[in-house]
């Protein structure tokens, strides 16, 4: 089971169909099993109970999740695959102490692979859909894999299954999201 947190201002918001059913539709085509859970009701036998986990992003002016850094510490605990989409990249380096600087790119932007990973392997670039005002500075313990010319656009822990991505890729890169299943799948 992938647990596909929702990041939206509040359950059941119209972004819901924008930011997380891309991803959930995504995840039943590739046949996973995705359980979807707004980030206020993320509950102890849902993070027991998933293989990997899905950090949906937001609207552009929805940062309400920032306000509740205590929603995310089962993170560097879970030790399971994480994937955090944009704002979900944003609440994944809070909870390993990672801040934020304003960096806004919207529409599409070309992204460079900076270091090897299974997630972009083969790749050195590629464009990507863009939907932000701030960046992660990269939390410590966590390695920058992609950057475009304005900001980091991909991290992973170093140790642990946990990924950050700025861009979107339920718009234009859903690749990116296979790989994260294979990911998946091989620590089961």
């Amino acid at each position: 089971m992938i647990l596909v947190v929702d990041l939206c201002y509040r359950d059941g918001s119209l972004s819901r169909a924008e930011f997380v059913g891309p991803v959930e539709r995504f995840l039943r085509g590739a046949g996973a099993e995705p359980v979807v859970r707004h980030y206020t009701a993320v509950s102890a036998p849902d993070i027991e109970g998933a293989d990997g986990a899905v950090l949906c992003g937001t609207a552009l002016k929805d940062t309400g999740f920032a306000e509740h850094p205590g929603r995310f510490r089962w993170l560097p605990a879970f030790e399971r695959p994480v994937l955090g989409i944009s704002s979900g990249m944003l609440a994944l380096a809070a909870a390993f102490g990672g801040g934020t600087v304003p960096c806004c790119e919207i529409g599409m932007t070309d992204v460079r692979v900076t270091a090897p990973d299974p997630l972009f392997a083969g790749m050195t670039g590629f464009p990507a859909y863009e939907l932000h005002e701030r960046a992660v500075e990269t939390p410590r313990g966590f390695i920058p894999l992609a950057v475009s010319d304005r900001c980091v656009q991909a991290i992973r822990h170093r140790s642990l299954p946990l990924y950050g991505l700025l861009f979107h890729p339920e718009v234009r890169n859903e690749w990116v999201i296979e790989r994260f299943l294979q990911q998946v799948e091989n620590t089961q």
